[in-house]
């Protein structure tokens, strides 16, 4: 009976690359704010964890790949480490030659089979991608950490994904309802920024009223209470187009002030805010979950760069972490029939306006 052949997108591949080289290596590089390598900062791989179909199986680098079922401890088998480093080559080959969206790596599966690999996508509920032990030399600890993957070999990863829960709504005051149509049935492809040129043109103003989704508002709150006003004036800025990436879309709220901060002192208000909103989403925050505050992925990001190198951005090196995510993260125009956002409506004698969230790395 034939195996059912095993299909993915780039990113979904680069995961299982990532799961070659590191083994092959056995030591994870840290990144600074550019993504170079900073060679003083690095982390010996003890041994991988995955839970595939057939059980949960540890892969420990010890002069080979030791397979082991974690259940038992068992050794189940040994590979070389040379056959980890070709099929990691092979693997980044074809990632990078790949013309579909989906597609299959014939020449990497059955290596993938004979090391207990059964998937391509690990569990989209977490964001762990992998689970790593390493041994840390500043502490001595050998901790099991979690780190979530971003790919530059294909498309940009998002960071942050738009659903009817990250719609924000806004009251419109002082607009004619005669031409809630007229603003309604324009069309094409900058429909939104054109429909809130208009209702400014005509004398309407946004007020922010509130988040749709209320677990999503008390989990920006619980970050700072002042994020779910933050966040709306950055989406009014983008839709208005007055840029798409967070750290130009920070430089103006810095400018405008919509919270009346005192600045006397250059306390840097919103750019901590907004670091710490993005670093909660990258390392566990959803929108529709209870945020808590404990990270899902306990190490940080790995990024494969297009270059193939895979570096990471642990969470000791916070700074460097968060200023990768504020300089290389955008906003950017999900679909408005989708996730029903973008038009006047009436709602018990007022008028209002819906824009949505979403967050990309940058390519």
């Amino acid at each position: 009976m034939n195996e059912k052949q095993l299909t993915g997108n780039r990113g979904e591949w680069s995961e299982i690359y990532v799961f070659f080289k590191l083994l092959a290596e056995g030591e994870l590089y840290a990144a600074d704010a550019d993504l170079k390598r900073i060679p003083a900062i690095y982390y010996p791989i003890l041994k991988i964890l995955r839970n595939e179909i057939s059980g949960n199986w540890e892969y420990r680098r010890n002069g080979v790949i030791r397979i082991i079922r974690a259940e038992t401890q068992d050794i189940v088998a040994e590979i070389s480490i040379k056959e980890f480093t070709q099929n990691a080559e092979i693997l980044l080959g074809k990632i990078k030659d790949a013309t579909t969206r989906s597609f299959s790596v014939p020449e990497v599966e059955g290596f993938m089979r004979s090391v207990k690999c059964e998937a391509v996508k690990a569990n989209p509920s977490e964001k762990r991608d992998i689970t790593i032990q390493v041994h840390d030399s500043k502490t001595g600890f050998e901790p099991i950490l979690g780190f979530s993957i971003k790919s530059k070999l294909g498309s940009a990863s998002t960071l942050f994904n738009a659903s009817r829960s990250t719609n924000f709504t806004f009251k419109i005051r002082n607009f004619p309802e005669n031409m809630i149509n007229t603003v309604n049935n324009i069309t094409g492809r900058s429909k939104i920024r054109d429909r809130i040129e208009k209702i400014l043109d005509m004398g309407g103003s946004f007020t922010f009223s509130h988040i749709d989704n209320e677990t999503f508002d008390l989990n920006l709150k619980l970050i700072d209470s002042r994020l779910p006003e933050i966040i709306s004036e950055f989406l009014l800025n983008f839709f208005k187009g007055k840029g798409n990436k967070m750290a130009d879309l920070l430089e103006i709220i810095k400018k405008e002030n919509p919270c009346g901060f005192s600045l006397d002192y250059n306390h840097p208000f919103y750019e901590y805010k907004i670091k710490n909103l993005l670093t909660d989403i990258a390392l566990g925050m959803t929108p529709t979950a209870v945020w808590n505050g404990f990270y899902d992925a306990t190490g940080g990001i790995i990024i494969v760069r297009e270059d193939g190198e895979v570096l990471c951005y642990h969470i000791y090196n916070r700074n460097e972490f968060q200023d990768y995510l504020l300089q290389n993260t955008k906003l950017e125009t999900p679909s408005s029939t989708k996730h029903k956002f973008g038009k006047l409506y009436k709602e018990k004698g007022d008028l209002f306006f819906k824009l949505n969230l979403q967050i990309r790395f940058t390519s």
